[in-house]
């Protein structure tokens, strides 16, 4: 008898983790160093009057290396609500919300006041892999969704999806990885068929801060009723550059924040401390900040957007937030390719086959631009071009001498 659990057998290696593997121990060359575009989040750390307040907290506060509530500390929770409220052109209360440790904990708490083993969600494909890894780890099926040109899950397609197994439809605004901008009426019709079969709308909200429309991206808190069926998760781990003091946020129904009270205090009793304080301090005091952050990943966005339009056979499926979704032109997996491209052109980027299980997985790429500015997208796409030029394309006739693989070149 296996002393492991079948679930957690299936779950998939962290795939950032298997990316990191790809670079370890390889020296790259001075005249071509490595140009990461694999980081979903940013690597520098928060700005320098965050980390001064820090460091006060730190040293002068001491509940601050205490637990606090489990739920999270009541200014962040009261902060939070006033200020979606205001976003968003509804009424949240403070005890809407609860704070966990970081937003894949928020999902997970979600997901475990919702279903047990057997029973399922839709996740539109391609999809975030942590989301799809949680599922696995706890025996929840994790439905594919199909997505159309644009990026956007198909509604029409979901509705013979549903059924009494389903106890969610999960949406990520802007999309990792695709960077797709869902339109208010699309959540919206999503949040009406979830309605209807008893199911819940969770919309994951990572990176609204990076969002290129200026008007609200949804209109569903204004709804008196959105506490039946929404449940919202955000992280400041974007906003305020906080990965490592994992502070995300959930907004639901009291009545649920009693049960994922249950979920936080049996995994992690609360989020960190200093990243709570952190959180609200930057909500008070770094709003400007955020929108220059915003004004930059916007710039960059722009510049991957153009510089893509000028590689033959590249196709751009989707762009915002942090990410670019493209489609490569080249006779080979994507799975190889990213690793090929480290090898050759020293550029770490994931590939489709980890954000989906189905065969276009394998012609697409992921570029998280994150932490690579106009001018460093500008180098990585001149060697995206080189390469264009001399690999093997799709729907080219195969070379008479293949080229050597990336196994044989590592």
């Amino acid at each position: 008898m296996s002393p492991f659990s079948p679930f957690i057998r299936a779950t998939t290696p962290p795939p950032v983790m298997e990316a990191r593997r790809w670079i370890q121990g390889k020296t790259f060359p001075a005249d071509r160093p490595l140009i990461n575009l694999s980081q979903a989040a940013p690597i520098d750390p928060p700005p320098e009057a965050l980390r001064a307040q820090m460091a006060r907290m730190v040293v002068n506060e001491p509940d601050t290396h205490l637990y606090g509530p489990v739920l999270g500390l009541p200014a962040l929770r009261a902060e939070i609500a006033g200020r979606w409220s205001a976003a968003y052109g509804g009424e949240i209360e403070p005890a809407d919300v609860a704070i966990t440790g970081g937003c894949n904990m928020a999902f997970c708490a979600a997901l475990a006041t919702l279903a047990i083993p057997g029973d399922a969600i839709l996740l539109p494909v391609p999809w975030y892999f942590n989301h799809k890894m949680w599922c696995d780890t706890v025996g929840i099926d994790a439905i594919p969704l199909p997505c159309d040109a644009r990026m956007n899950p198909d509604i029409e397609a979901a509705r013979p999806l549903m059924s009494g197994h389903v106890k969610a439809i999960v949406l990520i605004t802007p999309n990792n990885p695709t960077g797709a901008e869902y339109p208010a009426g699309l959540v919206a019709a999503f949040a009406a068929l979830a309605r209807a079969h008893g199911a819940a709308l969770i919309l994951d909200e990572t990176y609204r801060d990076f969002d290129s429309r200026e008007t609200r991206p949804h209109n569903l808190f204004a709804d008196p009723g959105w506490r039946d069926v929404l449940i919202h998760l955000y992280s400041f781990s974007k906003a305020f550059r906080l990965t490592g003091h994992r502070t995300g946020a959930i907004i639901t129904s009291p009545e649920r924040l009693a049960e994922v009270e249950k979920f936080m205090d049996s995994v992690a009793i609360c989020a960190p401390t200093l990243g709570q304080k952190a959180a609200l301090w930057g909500l008070r005091h770094l709003g400007d900040w955020v929108a220059g952050e915003r004004a930059e990943i916007l710039r960059r966005r722009e510049a991957i957007t153009r510089g893509l339009a000028r590689l033959p056979g590249w196709k751009l499926l989707g762009a915002g937030a942090y990410f670019a979704y493209v489609e490569h032109p080249f006779a080979m997996r994507s799975d190889e390719l990213c690793r090929f491209l480290v090898d050759e052109q020293s550029i770490l980027t994931l590939p489709g086959t980890m954000f989906s299980p189905d065969p276009e997985g394998a012609r697409q790429i992921r570029i998280a631009f994150a932490n690579a500015d106009p001018d460093g997208l500008g180098r990585a796409l001149d060697r995206l071009a080189e390469l264009t030029h001399r690999l093997p394309r799709r729907d080219a006739p195969p070379l008479a001498t293949p080229l050597a693989s990336p196994e044989a070149s590592a």
